[in-house]
């Protein structure tokens, strides 16, 4: 892809998302939701291959119908209300057509089967700006409407998300499909509390993808597609293998990192809020996912795959992309646990 174009479209991308955050009508909102999909389309069908011609087709396929259901319980909210601004949406067949609509667009579970499949036929650039930057719009738009949303459907989709991005997790091979996973399940443990504390919600966001970006950016420059791949990390850079292994912890939210962070103030206060069976059952889950990042974290560090002598080791070049995002997000996805008391007030 010629710099020009991808500069076009990684601006479209950036405006898509850009208007549906700043805008207050329904119609505005739709349009930077569109925009967002077409930019996107095109950078994950850039290889040339069926695999990520299949992956564009789903992603195209899927975020229409969710932009069509937004549309659609915007202007039936519209037609019984008669205004179309984002947070007066007080129709309730509007509201619940909206909740399946974002569910849809962020991948939350049972709307969660293109995602896995999206991830896998793309590259591990894309499958990162999917996972981070495409779920920005729909969570700005939760955000807005959270008043008018209902707090048990948006729990329950959370149950749900958790659960399944923890057990689907547990059979896969393939990094992406881990990671795509491993979003559903964050994706949940964000929902869970987006009616009760919204600002811890905002946190969850922002550590997710600074811990996504500095995981993503560790396999991109380490070439990791499958768990066989990371086995062989070490060959590359010993330091990596284990700021890999730790990136995994946190992730998994193990408690002096920063993952532990949101999973901590989400169970506390779902505790408060008197929910501790929904609490009870977010840990358990949690212990799912932990299960594959521990074993992507046993293959990273701890095992050497069974190599013949003509095996192909990875060579210590030069790397030839800047390490400078990856390093940041890697130095706050684990020392951030010790300012929560600042983040808080």
């Amino acid at each position: 892809m010629s710099p020009t174009v991808l500069t076009i479209i990684i601006s479209s991308l950036a405006t898509g998302t850009i208007i549906t955050m700043t805008s207050h009508h329904w119609l505005m909102a739709w349009i930077g939701l569109e925009m967002n999909t077409l930019a996107i389309i095109p950078i994950i069908s850039t290889m040339h291959n069926p695999r990520s011609t299949e992956a564009a087709t789903k992603y195209f396929l899927t975020q229409a119908a969710a932009s069509a259901m937004v549309l659609f319980s915007s202007m039936i909210n519209a037609w019984q209300t008669g205004t179309w601004d984002i947070t007066n949406l007080s129709y309730g067949p509007a509201h619940i057509l909206l909740t399946m609509a974002l569910a849809m667009k962020l991948g939350l579970a049972p709307m969660h089967f293109w995602l896995p499949e999206v991830l896998q036929g793309s590259t591990l650039t894309t499958a990162l700006i999917i996972t981070t930057w495409q779920k920005l719009a729909p969570m700005a738009l939760i955000f807005m409407t959270l008043n008018n949303l209902s707090t048990t459907t948006l729990i329950l989709l959370g149950l749900l998300s958790s659960i399944i991005g923890g057990w689907g997790g547990l059979n896969q091979t393939q990094t992406r499909k881990i990671m795509a996973f491993s979003s559903i399940a964050h994706l949940g443990w964000m929902i869970i509390i987006a009616s009760i504390m919204p600002n811890i919600m905002i946190l969850n966001l922002m550590i997710y993808m600074i811990m996504t970006t500095a995981l993503f950016s560790s396999l991109i420059l380490s070439k990791s597609k499958t768990i066989q791949d990371t086995t062989t990390t070490w060959t590359f850079s010993p330091t990596l293998t284990i700021m890999m292994m730790i990136m995994l912890l946190s992730l998994g939210g193990l408690p002096p990192l920063t993952g532990f962070m949101p999973k901590w103030l989400i169970l506390e206060e779902l505790v408060t809020q008197n929910l501790s069976p929904t609490a009870t059952i977010m840990a358990m889950s949690a212990l799912l996912s932990l299960f594959f990042y521990m074993r992507l974290t046993y293959t990273t560090t701890l095992t050497l795959s069974p190599n013949t002598a003509q095996t192909k080791f990875k060579w210590r070049f030069k790397p030839n992309r800047t390490t400078l995002l990856m390093g940041a997000s890697s130095t706050i996805s684990i020392f951030l646990l010790p300012l929560t008391p600042l983040i808080l007030q």
